[in-house]
């Protein structure tokens, strides 16, 4: 007979939550001296913990009781909090959220690059703490997350149809969003209207499990011009369908600008090997920022907060500090914005990113914006990036990385040594990675400025910017 496994969950009462960690998790700590990481608890809350995992360092847990609430929490203003995994830190009151994303920074920079750091600058905090995001992605589902509630009642339960966010740790459970507190209006009208429209007609909802259904996934673009696009992404052929709730789309809201969808046959939700097809309007829309133009489409990645990418790309033209001499090499330029914000105050900008269709939107922009001097190269950057390219242009006096999540790769990271510009500045949405990168570079380069911005208020997420010069050695 098999041993049933021991359980290792334990109880701790009456314990003093201490700080803020990565992912949006809070931190507590165990009799034994063991760090807890908790979901949904604010520093300085004195709580008891149900712990969940145990390994062999730390325990998971989660919050059972309150006891004290800290006085840096707020009231949530959204019904869906602690739920969707959208906005985990709407608890915590904006001056607190700063702070501990300021000092997660600095701790990266410390003790995972192990960095010399001057004195930081203090964070930029956001000017619009709700209705920020330029760009939302909702999921259909006709298997919603159900309320714990909704399964303690008998008989069948009516709506299982969702158009929402996914639950956390959960690919194929879907929110349904009554309201959202990240993109301004009329994103919630449109989300909103699409399902019940496509309820009532009886349209069916995407199943992730078995990959059944038509309504698959919706997006929602909004810039600061305005201009407004809607794209659907529908599981299968279905003309008459498709028309339908296009068409309702379309005259329930004619201030949208470029009506898209796709029709998408594969396992993932991902657009970027996708056809786009223009249903009504432009293919596009339109950003501006200082009195230049951004020709946004359905693939092309743009900062997501419009007005704080503004304060972002100060920071970096800051950092720069061009005389207007000077060689610049963009890495990761998406679609040109940064190279395009800098440009007048330098000779030559090289923008380089591996996706086509950023750089053909990169080459619109500095054509529309009447940018001479930036050329913008496609390809993968560890392999643009070598000794051809400096043949070409030269060494560059600058060079500015704004590479993904996970970093740059260490082939890029070695030809930024090989290549040895006079000064770097390094944007990330990840310090940790930023922090691992400095790490191998740090031998010829120092610190000599930080500054995070916050592009993303109620979540952990910071943005950070680091100039680097090179040491004399």
């Amino acid at each position: 007979m098999p041993m049933r496994k021991k359980n290792t969950r334990q109880l701790f009462e009456k314990v003093m939550v201490l700080d803020a960690g990565s992912k949006g998790k809070s931190i507590a700590k165990a009799p034994d001296g063991r760090v807890i990481f908790l979901k949904n608890a604010v520093p300085g809350d004195i709580v008891t913990i149900q712990t969940t995992k145990k390994r062999k360092a730390y325990f998971e847990g989660v919050v059972t009781q309150i006891h004290e609430y800290s006085d840096k929490r707020t009231l949530p203003i959204c019904q869906h909090f602690g739920l969707c995994g959208g906005c985990k830190w709407q608890n915590m009151s904006y001056e607190h959220q700063l702070y501990y994303k300021q000092r997660e920074v600095e701790n990266n920079l410390r003790r995972i690059g192990h960095l010399e750091l001057p004195e930081l600058l203090p964070i930029k905090g956001c000017k619009e703490q709700f209705y920020y995001r330029n760009k939302m992605e909702f999921s259909f589902s006709d298997s919603r997350w159900l309320y714990p509630e909704e399964l303690k009642q008998e008989g069948p339960i009516a709506d299982k149809n969702a158009l929402g966010l996914h639950i956390p740790g959960m690919w194929d459970k879907v929110l349904d969003l009554k309201e959202c507190h990240l993109q301004a209006d009329p994103s919630n009208a449109i989300r909103l209207e699409i399902k019940r429209f496509a309820t009532g007609k009886n349209l069916p909802f995407f199943n992730p499990r078995s990959q059944q259904g038509f309504l698959r996934t919706l997006m929602i673009r909004t810039a600061s011009t305005g201009e407004l696009m809607v794209l659907l992404q529908f599981a299968k052929e279905d003309k008459s369908s498709l028309e339908l709730i296009l068409d309702h789309i379309r005259d329930t809201f004619p201030e949208i600008t470029s009506l898209l969808y796709v029709i998408n046959q594969k396992q993932n939700d991902t657009l970027y090997d996708q056809e786009v097809m223009c249903y009504h309007g432009r293919d596009h829309i339109w950003e501006e920022m200082e009195g230049l133009k951004f020709k946004i489409d359905a693939k092309s990645f743009y900062q997501t907060n419009s007005a704080q990418a503004y304060e972002l790309y100060k920071v970096v033209r800051d950092f720069a500090d061009l005389k207007g001499e000077e060689l610049v090499f963009d890495l990761y330029t998406g679609t040109g914005t940064i190279a395009q914000f800098i440009a007048k105050n330098a000779n030559k900008v090289v923008g380089i990113e591996v996706v086509p269709e950023a750089i053909e939107a990169a080459k619109t922009n500095a054509e529309v914006n009447s940018i001479p001097n930036t050329d913008f190269i496609v390809g993968d950057m560890k392999t643009v990036l070598n000794d051809a390219i400096t043949t070409k242009y030269g060494i560059p006096d600058l060079l500015i990385t704004d590479p993904p999540r996970e970093g740059m790769h260490k082939d890029v990271v070695a030809q930024l040594l090989k290549m040895a510009p006079g000064r770097i500045v390094y944007v990330s949405c990840n310090s940790a990675t930023q922090a691992r990168d400095l790490s191998v570079l740090k031998d010829l380069y120092k610190v000599v400025k930080v500054q995070a911005v916050d592009m993303f208020p109620q979540t952990h997420h910071v943005e950070n910017v680091v100039l680097l010069e090179k040491r004399n050695v």
